[in-house]
Parts: structure tokens; C-alpha cells; sequence
């Protein structure tokens, strides 16, 4: 019997090891949900949103390294699965949507949900087509997971509603065999990066997800060097845990101690890492820059010796050239203050912090309503959760929590949308990861905005019975925007969110719902969302005065914080 356009599909998944496919069901999909209803090995995961099945199918491929998959149908469905697929696309990583469409005759007349799929995917995708005929396929579906594989990046096929039941012409089996290859510079330019190195004085390292597969080339690199590691928060994972060179991020996020490391070298080595922020940056230092995408290198900062290949390889041929540095003075500088700061993170974290003499002065002007510490917070969960956890976190103030207090030690994993940086991805990306492994233990860094903004899908953990963590940053406010407008003299306007007992939101969904609201309670709260073996969501009410102080505070963003303050007790005074 011939195979459908829908069953090739399918089986294709299959024979590449696909498990899961995200989505909500529809007319132009019917044909490959059936088709996924009938398959062995593929199940279907439906969600009450198309961008959390893309957030979750971007979540798998991240942690796989493989072809994460997901469905929208005709029209709103696709139209819904843009963000998550944008994220995808910004994170580098392969993912294959199936999207409807509707029936041929009726393309090009302004059909009920009609939307012209090729032209709304032009910009995320790498590859995108429109099946007309099954006479395409295979050819087309391998040339679709190819690209997104090869490419790194979102391919999506779209389907007429009467395309997916058409049976194949014939039976041609599905080739997709692609084999990666890793890029070594030649010779002569390992030999100019390395003579800069020799000669280049004090060197700190500025380490990036590209670096990951190469943990222990990239350590010996920085002993050679006597050079500190300042890591991007993407870097975390893989370089955190057991790394006596690493110094924490730079950036916004980051500390004093990165911030000195970039400073004070003479020369910057950039390894595996597009890190955009501009303004951190330091000036007048040689940069060498490894980067497997050619396009990546000094696009952010001028560079002297562009390295255009996989940084595994060019770290080996580097440590064969470049001499051992006797002067430890930049590292171990760099080493003991951000071992004094982190000792000073300890303290912001503790329990009993507001308790002692300066946590009770500075409660007065930032904390007067007693609430809990989101640092205290942070610190509580990592002390909790098991040392292969994966962790997502949303973007905002819960990832500059994570950022400082959530150490990826071990065989933790960490997701976030750290290149699009969208809100509400850390629930989604947590359903996908718990979806490969219902063992692992996921925790999810969640906003009280992100959460809300796609709050439905706790119903998918429910009806899925996924033991996801969730851990509610609960400040009523949208706090990155607050902090932004502050910083700016702006006073705080519209950032505050009426939200409900998130808690008993979850109850009523039959997840486990915790809700802390004082410091005492933390402790017991944690523990007990952690011994759980279900679904928890723990609604912690943290205090949105809050401040992450970034690594080298301007005087500009500290006057911008003095003006704003007034102006808001000025607006509450005269209410």
C-alpha cells in the first residue's frame, strides 16, 4: 500500500529518532495526527498554544542536539508558532514545523484563515516551501531536515489541507544521512593568533556556548595563559561547575570581578561567543576572536585575528604554539575578587540576612514589607535541586537570579531565551525537557509575567503529568522594565500586575500549588515543592524593590535610580 504524504512525514520522524511532536491539533493537520496516533514510536503532545509546542520542540533540540518538531494549522496556528520559532532560530538550533494550509483550489483568494505561509516564514526560516504535489517528496522533506540540521536553524513545510492524504507516486525511501565536519584554521593563522598571545601581554578569555564541547582544551588554554575566564550566562553550562579560571558573566548580569578581568587585559581572546552588548566591551585591547560562523567575527568589537572555524579545534593547535606565562598576578586578581563578591552574593542570599544590623537598615529603604529576597530564593532552589537538573528561566529579572545563584555544576543543563529574549518561554522550554525524560528533574525560573502571559498551559503539564518545578518569581511587576525606567530617572509606570494566588490557580488545575509569602516559610516551601514527586508550582512573593546591581554601575544609571525614586514617592505622596 502506498504511503501518504502525512505517513511519510511521520515515518521519517521515526528513522530520525523524533519522540514527541508539539502542537494543536487542526483540519490541515488531521492527516498527520492521524498519522502519529497510528506510529509506534511518535507521540503527540497536544498544547493549549502553539508557541508554547514551539517553545518545547526548541527546547528538545537544544538539549539533544537534534531535529526538535512542531505543527500549526491553518493560518492562526502557524501564526502562533512564530515566537517560539524565532527563538529557535536565534538559539542556532534545528527545528522542523509542519504547517497547514488551506486547500489548494482556495489559495490566493482570500480564503477563511488563509495566510500566505512562505512570505509570514521568509525571515526565521533557513528553508521554507509549500507542498503542492506528493511527487516532491522525499526530495523535499530532505532537502527541509537537512537545511535545518546543516544550517542550524527553523525549516518549515507547509500543507494544503488536501495535500497531507495524497498517497506518493511511489516509494522511494528517505535518505538523510549528514555528517559534521570540524573546521581547523591553517597553520599560518594559528601562528599570528599565537604570537599575539605570546606577545600580548596580560590575556583574559571571554568564553561562549560554541565552546561547550570543549571544556578541558579551553581550562588547559586559560592555565597556559594564567588568564581568568569570564563566561557568557550561555557558557554557564560547562564551564561553571569545578573551573578554578572562570571569573562569572559580564554584562548587565554580571559582577565586578568579570567587569576587571575585561578591563584590565591587554588582550581579549573570544572563544565560541557572539556576546552583543557593546557597550561591555572594553577598548584599546588586542581581540583574538573563534567563531565557526564567519559572519559572527568583529561584529560586536574590532578584532586583530579573526579565526573563522570550531573553537575545539583551534584551542588544540593554539596550546601546541603558544608558551606557559609564569605571571599569575591578572589571574589571581581577578580570582580574589570575585571570590569577595561572591561571598558577599552569600550574604544578599542568606535566611537571616534582613535579620542582622544591615539587612534591617537596608529593609527600611527596600524591603518594608518584610517579603522574601529573590536572591534568597535563587539560593534555595539550587541548594535543592539535583546535580543533573535542567533549568529554564524567563527573561527578566528570574534569569539575573539564576544568573547568581543557580551554579551549573555537575550534568545540569540550562535553556532561556537568551538570544530573542522573549518573555514566557521557561514554562514551554520546561514541558519539552521533561518531556524527553520524566525522570530528569526540570525547574523552571518562571516570571510572574512570563507565567501569566501563557498560563494556560499548566493544563498541558496536568493532562501530561509532567513533575516540572515551577518557581514563581512572584514581585508584581514586570521587575526588568521597572529597573530599566528607574535606571533612566523614569519612574516606574505601568510594570505592576494585579496577578492572583498563582498557587490556587494551580490547585484548581490539580498541580500541587505552594504560595510563600514571609522569608520563614522559605525553607520549609522549598523542601517540600522539591520532595513532590508531581507537578509544583511554588509562588514565592518577592520583593520588587529588589536592585542587581550590574558589574560597573555608571554614575548616570545611579543618579537616573536617585531621580526616579523621588519621582515615585512624589506621585504616592500627592495620591
Amino acid at each position: 500500500m502506498a504511503r501518504t504524504v502525512a505517513r511519510l512525514v511521520v515515518d521519517t520522524l521515526e528513522e530520525l529518532g523524533v519522540r514527541q511532536v508539539f502542537g494543536v491539533v487542526g483540519d490541515a493537520l488531521n492527516p498527520f495526527t492521524d498519522a502519529i496516533r497510528a506510529s509506534g514510536t511518535v507521540s503527540w503532545v497536544g498544547c493549549r498554544h502553539e508557541e508554547v509546542a514551539a517553545f518545547a520542540a526548541g527546547a528538545q533540540s537544544q538539549l539533544t542536539d537534534t531535529l526538535g518538531v512542531c505543527m500549526g494549522t491553518v493560518g492562526p496556528g502557524s501564526v502562533h508558532l512564530l515566537n517560539g520559532l524565532y527563538d529557535a532560530a536565534k538559539s542556532g538550533t534545528p527545528v522542523l514545523a509542519i504547517a497547514g494550509q488551506v486547500p489548494q483550489p482556495e489559495i490566493g483568494t482570500d480564503y477563511f484563515q488563509e495566510v500566505d505561509n512562505d512570505l509570514l516564514f521568509k525571515d526565521v526560516a533557513v528553508f521554507r516551501a509549500t507542498v503542492t504535489s506528493p511527487a516532491q517528496l522525499p526530495a523535499l522533506l530532505e532537502v527541509a531536515v537537512r537545511t535545518a540540521v546543516g544550517r542550524r536553524g527553523v525549516a518549515v513545510l507547509t500543507v494544503p489541507g488536501d495535500v497531507g492524504d495524497l498517497e506518493l507516486p511511489d516509494d522511494r525511501p528517505v535518505r538523510l544521512s549528514l555528517t559534521g565536519s570540524a573546521n581547523r584554521p591553517d597553520d599560518p593563522a594559528l601562528d599570528e593568533a599565537a604570537s599575539v598571545l605570546d606577545d600580548g601581554g596580560k590575556v583574559t578569555l571571554l568564553v561562549g556556548r560554541g565552546a561547550r564541547g570543549c571544556r578541558q582544551e579551553v581550562l588547559a588554554l586559560a592555565e597556559r595563559l594564567a588568564a581568568p575566564m569570564v563566561i557568557t550566562l550561555k557558557a554557564k553550562e560547562g564551564f561553571e561547575g569545578d573551573n578554578p579560571y572562570q571569573v562569572g558573566q559580564t554584562g548587565l548580569i554580571g559582577n565586578p570581578a568579570a567587569a576587571h578581568a575585561m578591563d584590565h587585559a591587554d588582550t581579549l581572546v573570544l572563544l565560541g561567543t557572539d556576546f552583543p552588548y557593546r557597550d561591555w566591551y572594553p577598548e584599546g585591547k588586542k581581540v583574538i576572536q573563534v567563531d565557526r560562523v564567519a559572519e559572527h567575527i568583529g561584529r560586536r568589537v574590532p578584532v586583530d585575528v579573526g579565526l573563522a572555524a570550531d573553537v575545539g579545534p583551534t584551542v588544540r593547535g593554539l596550546l601546541e604554539r603558544v608558551r606557559q606565562r609564569i605571571d599569575r598576578g591578572h589571574l589571581d586578581s581577578a580570582r580574589t575578587k570575585f571570590t569577595k563578591w561572591q561571598e558577599g552574593q552569600r550574604d544578599l542570599a542568606s535566611p537571616d540576612h534582613d535579620r542582622g544590623l544591615l539587612g534591617k537598615v537596608r529593609s527600611k529603604f527596600d524591603n518594608r514589607s518584610h517579603l522574601v529576597r529573590p536572591e534568597a530564593l535563587a539560593a534555595a532552589v539550587d541548594a535543592a535541586a539535583d546535580e543533573d537538573a535542567v533549568f529554564t528561566s524567563d527573561t527578566g529579572m528570574a534569569t539575573v537570579w539564576l544568573s547568581r545563584f543557580v551554579e551549573m555544576r555537575g550534568d545540569r543543563r540550562l535553556l532561556g531565551s537568551y538570544n530573542l529574549g522573549s518573555m514566557a518561554n521557561a514554562m514551554p522550554q520546561a514541558i519539552g525537557a521533561q518531556m524527553l525524560d520524566r525522570d530528569r528533574q526540570v525547574v523552571a525560573f518562571c516570571g510572574d509575567g512570563g507565567l501569566s502571559m501563557l498560563l494556560g498551559d499548566l493544563m498541558t503539564i496536568r493532562t501530561e503529568r509532567l513533575p516540572v518545578k515551577l518557581v514563581v518569581f512572584d514581585n508584581q511587576r514586570l521587575g526588568m522594565v521597572k529597573l530599566e525606567q528607574e535606571q533612566a530617572g523614569l519612574p516606574e509606570f505601568g510594570t505592576v500586575l494585579d496577578n492572583p494566588d498563582f498557587a490556587a490557580v494551580a490547585q484548581a488545575l490539580g498541580i500541587t500549588g505552594i504560595r510563600v509569602t514571609r522569608p520563614e516559610e522559605l525553607a520549609d516551601a522549598v523542601k517540600r515543592a522539591f520532595a513532590e514527586p508531581g507537578p509544583v508550582l511554588l509562588d514565592v512573593l518577592t520583593n520588587p524593590d529588589e536592585i542587581a546591581v550590574p558589574g560597573k554601575a555608571t554614575v548616570q544609571q545611579g543618579w537616573g535610580f536617585a531621580i526616579a525614586k523621588v519621582k515615585e514617592n512624589l506621585s504616592s505622596s500627592s495620591r
